[in-house]
């Protein structure tokens, strides 16, 4: 709805979707109040009418005192009854444009519209508009990401092109992420939490089914507790896949820029500029890596931990899948022109360090359980059977080492022709491709154990966050060369 000079308010249907989203909360006090209460009497009705009767009120007080402005330099939002603030962005430092919409938004056809700059500081680089109407919210997105990129899609339609959508097979791949296990400590926290607010024991029930347990043999019951978390587990991760991932759909609009719209219940889209892309991750953690899975997720200028997955351009699906859209994501024909190029490995002084680094705390643990065990049999004396720790360490030994070998295997960088691409990483496996004019700036650093080596380890520099993937135990002369390449003038005053 406008207002004057050209001052919005939200939709007044928010009247009916802020109670409807902060009910969640009334669940306590309508607990404590209906079934808590001791003595039955009349006021307990009123009191649990009351919480409800301000939630009305203060979405009342949002719909009427909240405004927002799209201006031609800035966006401005304004509001609050006793306690007013105002805050406005910039056009041109707006990066994101987050929409999603809950169930409640769902159910009277409006969104929340997250406007972000990808500034660090919190809550002073994002504008959040809930709740307006889809069509405002696609509107805004269109308005404030105007795309310039110079290679637009040509054959887009009305919709742009699809890059990718959901497919039902790669839910499979959903019980080897830790999303179950999450899930089954949220679901027992709050299941805790409920009982104990309605008055139920279930800590004295659980110590009850822990007793008979104890009593079953455990060759039985391990076995058994296993499988059943393994299965509540993975039923948790399927359900959190789907209600994250369902409906996913990533396609390039006609500005050129990407957009992925994903959610079952709570319906997310996030719309990225092209022009922000400085590269993309292929992530492999150990078990989606054993099943030939991974995930990837973009590196882009104004991207903050609060928007829509981090990043994230694809669930957990094929390695062949994820490569196909880093390539599409980075506007390359050939996928082995970015993620998916050929490394250069590292020298062996690398391998050695890798190993190293990966054995020295097994042995440290090793001798730690050897300590620990003769400390215990001389405290308890010869006649007390106390089980050897330490040869069971060492059998982590060969584990690390494989662990070491492995580190190395995948540890190493290429450089193509738009593209710095680095690989590192064996429990979490990554690879790495940096846009090579994202670049800008380099650091080199060195830890006493890499200059006994000769080996460096070297960052470059983006705007876009890539400091954080580095690339690890290469000699200096290499380090220099590999900054040359990409950034000569800024090596040259460097020197």
């Amino acid at each position: 709805m406008r207002t004057d000079a050209g001052w919005r308010r939200l939709d007044a249907r928010v009247l009916a979707v802020f109670p409807l989203r902060q009910a969640g909360a009334l669940i306590p006090w309508l607990a404590i109040t209906l079934i808590g209460g001791r003595h039955a009497d009349g006021w307990q009705p009123l009191a649990a009418m009351a919480g409800p009767a301000v939630l009305v009120a203060l979405g009342a007080v949002r719909w009427a005192t909240v405004r927002y402005r799209v201006s031609t330099e800035r966006v401005e939002l304004r509001g609050g009854l006793l306690r007013r603030h105002e805050r406005s962005l910039r056009r041109d430092r707006v990066r994101t444009v987050d929409v999603r919409a809950s169930p409640p938004h769902r159910l009277f056809r409006l969104c929340v519209v997250e406007i972000g700059t990808g500034s660090n500081s919190g809550e002073e680089g994002r504008l959040t508009l809930d709740a307006v109407t889809r069509e405002e919210a696609d509107r805004l997105r269109r308005e404030l990401l105007l795309c310039d990129d110079p290679r637009p899609d040509a054959d887009a339609g009305p919709g742009g092109t699809e890059l990718a959508e959901l497919r039902l097979s790669w839910l499979r791949y959903a019980p080897l992420t830790p999303a179950g296990l999450v899930a089954l400590g949220t679901l027992l926290g709050g299941g805790f939490k409920i009982a104990s607010d309605a008055g139920i024991d279930l800590i004295g029930s659980t110590a009850e089914a822990a007793e008979e347990l104890s009593a079953t043999p455990a060759w039985l019951a391990v076995p058994a507790l296993a499988a059943a978390v393994l299965v509540v587990s993975g039923l948790g991760s399927v359900a959190i896949y789907l209600e994250g991932w369902w409906r996913f759909r990533l396609s390039r609009e006609q500005d050129g820029s990407l957009r992925l719209r994903r959610g079952l219940l709570t319906t997310r889209s996030l719309s990225l500029e092209q022009r922000r892309v400085r590269g993309v991750v292929i992530v492999e953690p150990l078990p989606l890596r054993l099943a030939g899975a991974a995930r990837c997720t973009a590196i882009t200028t104004g991207l903050d931990a609060r928007s829509t997955g981090g990043g994230a351009l694809l669930p957990a699906a094929p390695r062949a899948e994820a490569h196909r859209v880093a390539a599409a994501a980075l506007l390359l024909d050939d996928p082995a022109d970015g993620a998916s190029a050929p490394l250069r490995r590292h020298p062996p002084a690398a391998l050695r360090r890798a190993v190293v680094r990966a054995v020295l705390p097994a042995l440290a643990l090793a001798g730690v359980a050897w300590v620990a065990s003769a400390w215990t049999a001389s405290a308890w004396g010869a006649s007390a059977w106390v089980p050897p720790l330490w040869p069971g360490a060492l059998l982590l030994l060969p584990a690390a080492a494989l662990l070491g070998l492995d580190r190395y295997r995948n540890l190493g960088h290429v450089l193509r022709p738009e593209y710095l691409v680095i690989g590192y990483g064996s429990v979490v496996r990554r690879r790495v491709a940096l846009q090579r004019r994202g670049i800008i700036g380099w650091r080199i650093r060195q830890s006493p154990t890499q200059r006994w080596s000769g080996l460096v380890t070297l960052d470059p520099i983006t705007a876009g966050g890539g400091a954080a993937h580095v690339v690890r135990d290469i000699p200096l002369a290499d380090a220099l060369a590999l900054a040359t390449a990409i950034n000569p003038d800024v090596v040259r005053l460097g020197r």
